[in-house]
């Protein structure tokens, strides 16, 4: 018998209009045997909490570009912890500042994907520690 897929919300939260990168990684994660529900343009980090647990996630990946990043992930994290739903695995990438990395690591976020990160790349994180969180 084989373990479900792993299902991840993709979300590009606040007024970042910049989706691209987003459709990407969703459609990577998706051809690697994942189901991937993403959220769209616009999101606020109470529908994508919401999203996350209407849909029984394994993760929640979220892209910014905005620089709103320290303010939006902290805010989703937030949310996930006061929702029961820490163990939901928050990973993101965009344009991101090596310096907030540690920080967001300190808010809850396993892993931050900048620019040049391949799609292999990130398939592979998510296979190795959302699997591993997921199966536990």
């Amino acid at each position: 018998m084989s373990a479900a897929p792993l299902r991840v919300v993709v979300a590009k939260p606040g007024l970042d209009g910049h989706d691209r990168g987003a459709k990407v990684v969703a459609r990577a994660l998706r051809d690697a045997g994942m189901e991937v529900i993403y959220t769209g343009l616009h999101q606020t980090p109470e529908q994508i909490v919401e999203a996350a647990i209407q849909e029984d996630a394994d993760a929640v990946g979220l892209s910014v570009l905005s620089g709103a990043h320290m303010t939006q992930f902290a805010r989703v994290t937030e949310l996930l912890r006061e929702r029961d739903a820490a163990d939901i695995v928050v990973f993101g990438g965009g344009i991101i500042p090596d310096e907030d990395v540690p920080e967001l690591a300190r808010m809850g976020v396993q892993k931050v994907f900048t620019p040049g990160a391949t799609t292999g790349e990130i398939v592979g994180w998510v296979r190795e520690h959302v699997g591993a969180s997921a199966q536990a």
